[in-house]
């Protein structure tokens, strides 16, 4: 999920492991490795040149169980020879840091495996990617909750009681909300199925996630041989099903998607995608049909787009040049979120 909801759930855990030992402290180590699995980003872009291995890289080994298990020994042991001196010394054990930084390391790639995103958990194993689909990869509804309870908790004495019990009630409440999403996906996916089946579309596969932000609006998109077809449902909806659907022809043969990192490409993208030709000559836009377009109404409001071009063997990303989302595609957003 978001860089923020990950340091509010490293902190949570950081309390949980030392929080009556060291306070307040114990929120901030937590949240420092909380964010260490999402320092991928810039070590991806240090270690490879081309956009796409580097995007790639991302929620790839440092978003593991066994870089979880390397981190802590190595971050653990550390942290407790530096901060265990002076008049610190004594307060704190090794095996308190290992804990530490294991649980907030090791609950960061879990939490983003119920995200569209995909996390490869087995990684360097295997490099499938985990993606439940059951929560935005940011939702304020999850997130502002457990953020205001860890906020408080500051405010108590590291040996008081309530302290514990707000820890409890940001973990608590964050949970039901996660446990919540799990089975509004169930029924989501159930919607989304006889919403095809009415529309006559014999689908070979299709894919459900939340819109941005919210547990609300749901987008689907559904592959056929031919054709790619798109719908959204809102809870707010007065139908039981979804009543329009958008059908765009698949585009897979403009240029070969097997050779070089193309093929890393279409991996990272589950091969839910689409190709067209763009004006300037050698470059395609390529978008990732995974996510939702901005405009329920418009398939080119696809927010997940970028364009690509080869240079020499492999094939890169161009920065983003594209038309932008505009103040009436947000408000068609709202409108069909609201149920309109």
């Amino acid at each position: 999920m978001d860089s923020l909801t990950q340091i509010v759930l490293g902190a949570a855990c950081g309390e949980a492991i030392l929080g009556k030992k060291i306070g307040n402290k114990a929120l901030l180590f937590g949240a420092i490795g909380g964010t260490i699995p999402d320092l991928d980003v810039f070590v991806g872009r240090l270690l490879y040149s081309n956009e796409i291995q580097a995007m790639a890289f991302h929620r790839g080994f440092m978003h593991s169980i066994l870089f979880a298990v390397l981190a802590c020994f190595t971050f653990g042991w550390l942290t407790y020879k530096l901060y265990n001196s002076n008049k610190r010394k004594g307060t704190t054990t090794q095996k308190d840091w290992i804990l530490l930084f294991f649980w907030s390391i090791f609950t960061h790639p879990i939490l983003d495996c119920f995200t569209p995103y995909g996390t490869q958990l087995f990684a360097p194993f295997s490099n499938y990617r985990i993606a439940f689909n059951n929560i935005s990869v940011a939702d304020p509804f999850y997130t502002i909750p457990f953020l205001l309870c860890m906020i408080i908790l500051m405010f108590f004495n590291r040996n008081r009681a309530r302290r514990t019990w707000w820890l409890k009630a940001g973990i608590y409440i964050s949970s039901a909300y996660m446990i919540f999403t799990i089975f509004n996906k169930f029924y989501i996916d159930d919607v989304f199925k006889k919403s095809f089946k009415k529309g006559g579309i014999a689908y070979n596969r299709f894919s459900a996630q939340p819109t941005i932000l919210n547990n609300i609006l749901w987008y689907a998109v559904a592959e056929t041989d031919k054709n790619y077809h798109f719908t959204f449902y809102s809870l707010l909806d007065t139908s039981s099903i979804s009543e329009k659907i958008i059908t765009i022809k698949k585009q897979h043969d403009l240029i070969d998607m097997d050779t070089g990192n193309l093929k890393t490409l279409t991996w990272f993208s589950n091969n839910y995608f689409n190709i067209s030709k763009k004006e300037k000559v050698g470059t395609y836009k390529y978008v990732d049909l995974r996510y939702p377009m901005l405009n329920p109404e418009d398939a080119n409001t696809s927010v997940f787009n970028f364009t690509i071009y080869n240079e020499g063997v492999n094939w890169d990303i161009l920065p983003f040049d594209g038309v932008r989302p505009n103040k009436e595609d947000f408000s068609k957003f709202i409108d069909r979120l609201t149920g309109i």
